[in-house]
Formats: C-alpha cells, structure tokens, sequence
C-alpha cells in the first residue's frame, strides 16, 4: 500500500484526513501524470463524478482547481455511480476520471479515485508516480497562467449515457419480476429509476432520497435487513441493494434471504456457461470465498481461479489470463465484455435479465448452496497500529493456536483493510461453534494489543 494511495484509491476522515489541500495536489499531479502523453492537441480533459455525501462537493471544487491550474479541462459529471466515470472517460475520448466517494463507507469518509483514459483504474506503478509527484517533489508541478488554464465544463448528460448504456447491456425476456432496489442514498439515486425504466421492469426504490448526510446510513449493501424486510412484505420477486458508489450489488431472494457476491458470481457464471458466452469455464474470486461457493462451481463444471482480497487483483487476473467475470463476495462484480471495473447495477441487469427467462425463483438458485460455517470480525486500530499485526507476538500466537484447533476442517484469514483503520479477521469450518470461539479469541487479542 503507498503513502498516499490504498488498495481503492486515497481514503479519509473528509477535509481533516484528506484534506482540500491533498484533494488539489491529486488533481495537479494525476492530470500531469496521466496527460503527459496526450497528443492530440488539444488540452488535456478529466472527467469528475462524486457520491452524494456532503463534502464531495467541497473537494470536487479543490480537484477542478487543481486540475485546470496545470492546464488542463475539467468535465464535471455531477452525481454518478464510480462505473459511470469509467464508462464515460472512454465514451467521452477523455484523458482520465475521478470519483470523489468512500464508497460503502459512512458519511464522514471520502475518498478519490482515479481512471485512466481507458477506463481502468490506475496499476500501481502510475499511482506511485502520482504519490512521488505530491509527497517528494510539488515544486515539479509546472502552475499555468494566461490562456494556458485549463476551462471547466459540465455533461449534463452523463446520467442518461451511462444508463443508455446498462440497457444495451440486458436481456430482459418474458417473465414479469417485482424488483424492489435500495439505492443506500447515495449514487444510484441519480441513475436507478431512469435504468428500471428503460428495462421495462416494475421496480419500486428505497433510500433514494440522499441529503448530503444519510449516504449508507441504515441502508444499501452494507445494511441489507431492511431492505430483507420490504421484499417479504411486499411479496417482490427480488431485491437489489447497491453501496454509496454503487460499484457493489448484493440481492434478496422473494422469501428475504441474501444472496451475496459469490452466489451471485455463480449463479450469472452457470448461465453464463450454458449460454457459451463463460470464457475458459473460469471466474475468478477472491481468498474471501465460502468453501460452499467452491463446491458448487465444481458440481457444475466452472473452474475457479483466487487471487488477494481486492478487486484490483481480481482485475489484473482476469485481464491477464482472459476471463470475463469476477469479483468479491462483497458485492463487487466485474463484467469485462461490458465493463472496466465492478458495476453494481450492471450485476442488477444480469440477474434480473436470467431470472427474466427462467421458471425459477431465485430462493431456489439460493438453496443450491451449502455455506460453510464463516464469521468475520472487524477491529478498528489505531493508526500508529497500522501494518504491525504480523509482526505481533500475541497476535501470532493466538493465530496458530487457532490454526492447530481447527486443523483441516477450518481455514483463517486475518488481514488489514486497505481502506479503513481497521484488522479484519475471518475463519470459516465445519463446526460453527469453533468458528465463532476462535474467530473472537483472535479478534480479542488484536483488540488488546492494538486498541
């Protein structure tokens, strides 16, 4: 992890963490950086979007600043969900995207996230250079003035674009479906009801209501119990919760149970693969990954390929060995025939176009799984805590004592997160008794030591 960069781009408490200083000195440093090259002409042009949180708007106005002051435009998107900026970035012939969010993150964070101008987030190499740029050597960035300012501009259209663009996208069939979608007021505020539309399905939206504080507030992906609730009450087919970015999709089925991202890569993978359309038979997921999940893409002929927690690595997998879905049992689900990064609504419009032409509900694509016993606990930490887990004695041992308990029949997972203050432990077994003992016991020593 760089300095300034995590695993999903810079991230912070917003305006004293990442501060409006640090939002222009990215705008700067990633418009030199990621324009060097530009030879068309013409002045270089960055796309911005940004969630629905309160401070986006303040740091939108330092990365404008920042990026017309070395000289180049800036094109601002308004409202849109982070898979919006990196289909528009190639469709607008743009040189690079930002995304100002925290993604599924609560109010106070913000972050930003940046495209190159082929819609892919940045390799690590580039983020490097950005981080050199600010942190090593400022003075480098050359300040303009005169007609050499770059000029801000706005697409008003951005919205209907990308939504234009999910349509194309689906297959919806015969079958009528209820959906009902919560939209964790945040991004998918501004595009849900005009996508439902064009699919010609009947869809009801909750938390689509955002005023700049209650983005994942008691809703979306990350707090799905409601919206479990309204698909039992109201007798919907389905629902679909996206995150604050809605770059994550999680679903219920009709009788509100979830159905999270590894079912949903399986199930979307498995139509995918009588379909023809699965290349190489293969998704690619991450060590986060039920056993369960693992068991039933074996039963159904679909290999399997792990990379690291973050789907950066899931990308890079696919993107180097050809395969064209993957994602994170979190909800984030990358289709590389139709997109560059994961895409919430996306994964909305592919299952909703399976189910469309299918005379099963969803709760039985659910059954079809055995889950093993998983629990994961989340320790927040200080920050003068951060990398040190694996070098802690007392953490290390209580891991091992952990590991010669459950022996084959159990696997951990112990981690720092890439975009919160946080250590996150995770073992999945047979036995849920032993999973819930010892996933606590581990947590608790991180707690001791580190809090």
């Amino acid at each position: 992890m760089g300095r300034l960069f995590g695993t999903d781009g810079a991230r912070g408490v917003a305006i004293t963490e990442l501060t409006c200083e640090t939002a222009m000195n990215i705008g700067r440093a990633a418009a030199i950086v990621l324009t060097k090259h530009n030879t068309t002409g013409r002045k270089a042009k960055i796309l911005i979007g940004k969630d629905t949180r309160v401070s986006s708007d303040i740091l939108e106005a330092a990365l404008i600043s920042g990026i017309m002051s070395v000289g180049a435009d800036a094109v601002q998107l308004g409202v849109v969900p982070t898979p919006a900026v990196a289909y528009l970035v190639t469709k607008e012939n743009a040189d690079a995207g930002v995304m100002i969010s925290a993604s599924h993150n609560s109010v106070e964070y913000n972050g930003i996230k940046l495209f190159a101008g082929t819609g892919f987030k940045l390799p690590d190499d580039v983020e490097n250079e950005i981080e050199a740029l600010i942190l090593d050597c400022p003075e480098a960035m050359e300040l303009k003035d005169g007609t050499q300012v770059g000029r801000l501009y706005r697409l008003d259209s951005a919205p209907e674009k990308y939504t234009d663009h999910l349509a194309e996208c689906a297959d919806i069939k015969s079958r009528e479906l209820r959906v009902i979608a919560d939209c964790a007021n945040g991004s998918a505020s501004a595009t849900a009801k005009s996508l439902f539309k064009k699919l010609g399905v009947k869809c009801d939206l909750i938390s689509a209501e955002p005023d700049g504080t209650n983005i994942n507030e008691g809703c979306g992906s990350t707090h799905i119990d409601r919206l479990q609730k309204k698909v039992v009450e109201g007798k919907y087919d389905l629902g679909v919760a996206f995150d604050g970015d809605a770059d994550r999709c999680l679903a219920v089925d009709e009788k509100g149970n979830i159905v999270d991202g590894d079912r949903l890569i399986a199930i979307i993978s498995n139509d995918m693969k009588v379909a023809g359309t699965l290349k190489n038979d293969t998704a690619v997921v991450t060590v986060m990954s039920n056993l369960g999940f693992h068991t039933y893409m074996k039963e159904h002929g679909i290999n399997t390929v792990c990379t690291s927690v973050g789907d950066r690595y899931v990308l890079e997998e696919m993107l180097k060995s050809g395969y064209n879905i993957g994602g994170e049992q979190s909800g984030h689900i990358i289709f590389l025939d139709h997109a560059t990064t994961g895409d919430g609504q996306l994964t909305a419009v592919k299952l909703i176009s399976l189910l469309s032409g299918s005379d099963r509900n969803l709760s039985e694509y659910n059954a079809e799984f055995a889950d093993y016993p998983q629990l994961l606990v989340n320790v927040r930490i200080t920050d003068e805590h951060k990398g040190q887990w694996d070098k802690n004695a007392a953490i290390l041992a209580s891991i091992k004592e952990a590991e010669e308990a459950l022996g084959a029949n159990g696997r951990i997972l112990v981690r720092e997160s890439g975009t919160e203050p946080l250590v996150r432990v995770m073992i999945e077994g047979k036995d849920a008794d032993m999973v819930d003992k010892y996933t606590n016991m581990i947590a608790d020593t991180v707690r001791k030591e580190f809090c």
